[in-house]
């Protein structure tokens, strides 16, 4: 059956919004209700944050040892995203939530492989491969909309369960309609099987410029808030940092498709990997306010345009083999997400000095990994 490109990118979308916004991101709108709650101590609340990269680590090596037919890992990873995120609900039993966190993680990987595996040469076979913009808008489109419902259940007051609930509904919608939207494509296991063979050198500077990218992206994501709130006195504001992150997000990735679509991916994503290092080192050269805005303005407005240009590129450069690539990338990018906010502990006990050395070592990894992209365009895009 063949599909059109509007309807690919639609639903890889909806597929990328589920799985990442509610699957993966969802957690940090909810924490502020749970901790209201009186369910959560910020000890347990990392934890909570640490099995989901933990699971999403899990879930891309599983991906890369056993590599999934694309459509049947997004079409299962969205129906166990739905059904692990409503277990959320059903239960107050902090093991239980770390096992649904870790699944939620696992989950997610598979989605992110599977719908980027289909979707992205789906849509440059078709002619339309500018449209990958809008598949991965669904990115920032999923944390904003997950923003926006933790903002509004906090306004009227709801208890994390019913709103867990609500995530879970949203999320089983989703994986209901992607799984009508796509029956199985005949070259889809072939693909799968064709993806088995090595990486290449090539592929692995990918891997490697792909873990540092999830490395220097983390650190920004889980510290800048904290640092923000000690320049704004208004706890209100922070409640639109979610959503307004998550839109920028969604936007970048539009604006790059339709303004970059000259570039090579990979020239795309080393200028992004650039632009991110430039916003750490402003964050920990000059720690103030409007610092701190241009560092989250860098991040939000470049980590999905790079995850986009590194997928097309995965796909651009190993053909066949790309669902095997992708999940390597991710499981690399998995690895440096974990290892980052752990790194700021080893530049000493104060915190202050700690944080921005980890910033400039992130930026470093960055500009390394940008300057490695950067040649080599023995091939124009497709």
């Amino acid at each position: 059956m063949t599909i059109g490109p509007g309807r690919i990118a639609l639903v890889g979308l909806l597929g990328l919004a589920s799985a990442m916004g509610i699957g993966r991101f969802a957690f940090t709108p909810m924490l502020p209700l749970m901790q209201a709650a009186g369910q959560l101590s910020l000890p347990q609340a990392s934890a909570l944050a640490g099995a989901n990269y933990l699971g999403y680590l899990a879930g891309a090596l599983a991906c890369t040892v056993w590599t999934p037919a694309p459509l049947r890992a997004a079409r299962t990873g969205l129906a166990a995203v739905a059904l692990l995120t409503l277990g959320m609900a059903l239960t107050t039993l902090y093991p239980l939530w770390l096992a649904l966190r870790f699944g939620a993680g696992v989950a997610s990987a598979y989605v992110l492989v599977g719908v980027s595996a289909w979707a992205v040469p789906a849509l440059a076979a078709a002619g339309h491969a500018r449209r990958a913009g809008l598949v991965f808008a669904g990115v920032g489109t999923g944390i904003a909309l997950a923003g926006l419902g933790g903002l509004g259940a906090g306004i009227a007051g709801w208890a994390p369960a019913p709103t867990w609930a609500l995530l879970g509904a949203v999320a089983a919608a989703v994986a209901l309609g992607v799984h009508l939207a796509l029956p199985q494509l005949a070259g889809d296991a072939a693909r799968a099987a064709a993806s088995g063979r090595g990486l290449g050198p090539d592929g692995w500077r990918l891997v490697v410029c792909y873990g540092a990218f999830g490395f220097g992206y983390i650190i920004p994501a889980t510290f800048l808030p904290a640092l923000a709130r000690q320049q704004v006195a208004d706890p209100a504001l922070f409640g639109w940092v979610w959503p307004a992150f998550g839109a920028a997000a969604a936007l970048s990735t539009l604006l790059a498709a339709r303004w970059a679509g000259r570039l090579a991916p990979r020239r795309l994503w080393a200028l992004g990997q650039g632009v991110m290092a430039l916003g750490l080192a402003l964050a920990a050269g000059w720690p103030t306010l409007a610092g701190l805005l241009a560092c989250a303005v860098c991040v939000g407005g470049t980590f999905m345009v790079m995850t986009m240009a590194a997928m097309q590129e995965a796909r651009r450069s190993a053909g066949e083999r790309a669902p095997r690539l992708m999940a390597a990338m991710t499981a690399a990018f998995a690895a440096g997400q974990l290892a980052g906010p752990f790194s700021v502990g080893l530049f000493g006990s104060d915190p202050a000095r700690a944080l921005a050395l980890a910033q400039w070592a992130a930026a470093a990894l960055l500009a390394g990994g940008a300057i490695i992209l950067w040649p080599d365009l023995t091939r124009s895009p497709a």
